[in-house]
């Protein structure tokens, strides 16, 4: 199965690092978020990968031509400036009739792919997502006058659900998608929402997206952790 990775983007959140490396790159641990989200597709048997790139698109480029052989990558120029959908409706011709799996080049998680495509198998819908509950950042507190009555460290079960980035899909969804100027995460999903025909995959487990200089430093943290 064929798996496109959204790396297109500026990352102006991030400029710090950004200015002269798309985000997907920045190391974390000593190795570019991108390969640590690729390590995982490999993992579950996955290796046909297909990398929507724009921003800085030959970094990237330049730096599979002489690392990780293992990994069979296509990298496709998407534009510096089109939006999510657009670099996905571009791939159209390489995606063909065939199911396929997606994701954004900011996130990482220990989500069961098989688990995943099984589930989206079942419900015979155009697209699913996984759903996640996203980190706790702040503590609860409630007050009487300036006196604090109560106080709680924030969990994740205090957060609704959000989209987590990792998805099936069929190809008849890249129908829903206009042109380069189409966000995927507004009107292309929007409207398979409508018809009934977006469905969420619940993970409870491990996942992380970087957007800023803080998330680079506490998942570099948390994966430091986790491997001891």
């Amino acid at each position: 199965m064929k798996v496109v990775i959204l790396a297109g983007g500026m990352g102006t959140r991030i400029s710090e690092y950004t200015k002269t490396i798309p985000k997907p790159m920045i190391k974390i641990n000593k190795k570019p978020l991108l390969v640590h989200i690729l390590e995982h597709y490999y993992k579950y048997g996955f290796n046909d990968f297909y990398i929507a790139a724009g921003y800085k698109g030959n970094v990237i480029k330049r730096y599979f031509k002489k690392k990780h052989p293992k990994f069979k990558i296509s990298i496709i120029d998407t534009g510096k400036k089109t939006m999510t959908g657009g670099r996905l409706k571009r791939l159209k011709k390489i995606i063909g009739n065939e199911r396929f799996m997606m994701t954004y080049g900011d996130g990482v998680c220990n989500l069961n792919l098989r688990s995943l495509i099984n589930f989206h198998k079942k419900q015979k819908k155009l697209v699913t997502l996984t759903a996640v509950r996203p980190p706790a950042r702040f503590g609860a507190l409630k007050l009487k006058g300036s006196k604090v009555a109560y106080f709680k460290e924030k969990s994740k079960l205090d957060e609704g659900w959000i989209n987590g980035g990792f998805f099936v899909m069929e190809p008849k969804f890249l129908d829903y998608i206009k042109n380069d100027k189409t966000y995927l995460e507004r009107e292309p999903l929007e409207k398979v929402c409508k018809i009934n025909q977006l469905n969420a995959f619940k993970h409870l487990g491990f996942w992380y997206c970087m957007d800023t200089k803080r998330d680079k430093d506490n998942l570099e943290n948390i994966l430091r952790n986790r491997k001891k």
